[in-house]
């Protein structure tokens, strides 16, 4: 019984000691970064695309055995640019599925943009106060019409919540396919 051990205290030791710690090192931080980019796809706060494209980069620099190719950052790259325009344009295209004049969506797009120094709140309320006062001021509607179309902008939103983290998977998707099979 003391040989089993002995001998698996001798294979645990050496496991540890011949162990390239700075490949695990990079992947824990890789996939942390995955993780919070997942999350922050949804959670208005953290910049999710942005820190999925950044732990592929990280990663092919501290580690370019196991690295992205130059195809795959293009596609991270494709994919950072597609969630920001999805951000921004689901606002505007929900409320004019709902009626929105030209004013009422470039209330949502100004909205939005102001929206974004009021995080977490502003990046709902933003669209939403710049889309009805757009339209009540500029376009001159009433309010019920305006609130319609503010209301549309805020499903179109929440739409857009929804493909944004479809982008953001499929970033994710993108580096282990690269950095593993290709």
């Amino acid at each position: 019984m003391t040989e089993w051990f002995t001998n698996a205290w001798h294979s645990t030791a050496h496991f540890f000691t011949t162990m390239p710690w700075q490949m695990w090192g990079v992947w824990s931080l890789t996939i942390c970064l995955l993780l919070v980019g997942i999350i922050g796809s949804v959670v208005p706060f953290l910049p999710g695309p942005m820190l999925i494209f950044a732990a592929g980069i990280i990663h092919t620099v501290l580690r370019p055995e196991s690295g992205m190719s130059t195809w795959g950052i293009v596609i991270l790259s494709l994919g950072l640019v597609l969630s920001y325009v999805v951000d921004f344009a689901s606002g505007a295209m929900g409320a004019r599925w709902f009626g929105a004049s030209r004013w009422g969506i470039a209330g949502v797009f100004i909205g939005g943009i102001a929206g974004m120094f009021f995080v977490p709140f502003g990046l709902i309320l933003g669209p939403l106060i710049g889309g009805v006062a757009f339209e009540l001021i500029f376009a001159k509607k009433q309010l019920h019409p305006a609130a319609k179309s503010a209301w549309g902008s805020l499903l179109g939103t929440g739409v857009g919540l929804v493909l944004r983290l479809i982008v953001a998977l499929g970033m994710v998707a993108t580096f282990f396919l690269d950095a593993l099979v290709w």
